[in-house]
């Protein structure tokens, strides 16, 4: 797992108090889901000094174009990479040479439908529900990340036995 390192834990970072404990986390990538334009660089230094990956949810930052322009001043800042559930946002990202999550969220068995424009990952959400998962890995060769509503170990244990490379959880007690 190059992009996430050796840790399958993601931590899902929405508030500075997140992010400090994040920081002092066992985990090497955060999912940054409450950047702003003020903020962003602070944050991504914060996070690249003591070593952490960075993913952007280009779609929740505030002042950031959910555009090519914001994707753009994104990987000028040295981002590791975004998250998005936009078609072209995934794009974009993936013709600057930026590693891209695609976020999808399952709400019935008809909805299952792989991103045609080849991510780097698909984060299925909700990531509680091994049979969904099961499904996008058996239909894709794009490494799966178990996303939402993930609370306890056997949760964790359970995506991953299902085929995801990594969770995204913001229980901060995972992320040990």
């Amino acid at each position: 797992m190059k992009d996430f390192g050796e840790k399958r834990v993601i931590a899902a970072v929405r508030t500075e108090e997140e992010l400090a404990a994040a920081l002092k986390s066992g985990v090497a990538c955060l999912f940054l889901l409450c950047s702003n334009i003020l903020t962003i660089e602070k944050q991504l230094a914060e996070a690249h000094a003591v070593g952490k990956k960075v993913f952007v949810h280009v779609d929740m930052s505030e002042g950031i174009g959910r555009d090519t322009a914001g994707v753009t001043y994104l990987a000028g800042l040295g981002v590791d990479g975004i998250i998005s559930t936009r078609t072209g946002i995934i794009r974009t990202a993936r013709e600057l040479g930026l590693p891209a999550v695609q976020r999808v969220f399952s709400i019935d068995s008809q909805a299952i439908q792989i991103p045609t424009v080849h991510p780097s990952f698909i984060e299925v959400m909700p990531g509680v529900i091994p049979k969904v998962i099961r499904r996008f890995c058996s239909n894709t060769d794009v490494p799966i990340i178990a996303g939402g509503l993930i609370e306890t170990t056997d949760e964790v244990t359970a995506a991953l036995q299902s085929g995801a490379v990594a969770v995204s959880t913001a229980n901060q007690s995972l992320w040990k």
